[in-house]
């Protein structure tokens, strides 16, 4: 069971936000880490694993995610980071690198973008939020997904959604997707589709493709070649590496790693490669 950490968060007025976290290791920087939509800490297992023997490690489940309970949040990317937020004050973190995977990616830039002095640093693997989509493609996007959810289940669609996130698809990943499962059987089903739905408005309707530039911090951005979920291939018929490249260049300061053979779930699929990557980067900045 992971410890659990309350904090009375602004946004929510007098409500208590849960959010459940791993700590490991120990060191001068902190890795605080953020999962995608509905994983959970898990995600981050084989970077914690190895980074930990040099810095501390923290990895978060979202409220409403992993063993984080649901409840009636007001759910939206802006609040994530205000949650993040708080946690990293609270708790008194100095020379904090946040780690996003996926929407985890993007709330890092969100929480970056509004609460930059907290932050020592920005690891974006495979993020949401540098793709941009006018209101046409985001119906679009929209109905695509109301249409799956009609045609299968939450388990059968979270299932998928691992799966697809992986160019070889690894042994060790599927006690991580029964533990998916078995987390989001314990929420409310209500409460879980409204997190999920206002997950998705929220990486379409909180951009910060055009705010990059604002972001001052040390960035290393990390995606797979094989990468088959960003970007949406049918609205966005373009690379990954044509989207990592132009994203990455708005950066002030920012350097992009391409892991071939690999594809959205880098920093598993490939975690020793993106291990080093990682270590690297927050040893020199």
């Amino acid at each position: 069971m992971l410890p659990t950490f309350s904090i009375k968060h602004h946004k929510a007025g007098k409500q208590q936000i849960d959010l459940a976290f791993a700590d490991e290791g120990k060191g001068k920087k902190t890795l605080l880490f953020i999962h995608g939509l509905g994983h959970s800490h898990s995600a981050w297992i084989y970077n914690i694993l190895t980074l930990s023997e040099q810095f501390r490690c923290i990895a978060v489940d979202l409220p409403g995610n992993g063993s984080a309970a649901a409840a009636d949040y007001p759910y939206s990317l802006q609040f994530f980071a205000d949650c993040i937020h708080d946690f990293i004050v609270e708790k008194q973190l100095k020379q904090v690198y946040l780690v996003g995977h996926s929407m985890g990616g993007q709330i890092a830039m969100t929480l970056a973008l509004k609460y930059p002095e907290v932050l020592s640093g920005l690891i974006l693997c495979a993020p949401a939020g540098f793709e941009q989509f006018n209101d046409w493609e985001k119906n679009l996007y929209r109905s695509t997904m109301y249409f799956v959810d009609m045609v299968s289940n939450e388990e059968n669609s979270l299932r998928k959604a691992v799966q697809n996130s992986f160019y070889l698809l690894p042994d060790n990943v599927q006690p991580f997707i029964q533990q998916l499962i078995s987390n989001m059987h314990t929420q409310d089903r209500k409460l879980y589709r409204r997190m999920t739905e206002a997950c998705i408005s929220g990486m379409l309707d909180e951009p910060v493709y055009y705010r990059i530039p604002d972001i001052k911090h040390p960035v290393l951005v990390i995606f797979g070649e094989k990468d088959t979920m960003i970007p949406n291939r049918f609205i966005h018929p373009c690379s990954t590496r044509q989207l990592a490249e132009a994203a990455t260049r708005r950066f002030p300061n920012a350097q992009l790693e391409m892991i071939p053979l690999c594809g959205h779930f880098v920093q598993w699929e490939k975690a020793s490669r993106v291990n080093n990557i990682i270590r690297h980067f927050v040893q020199n900045h």
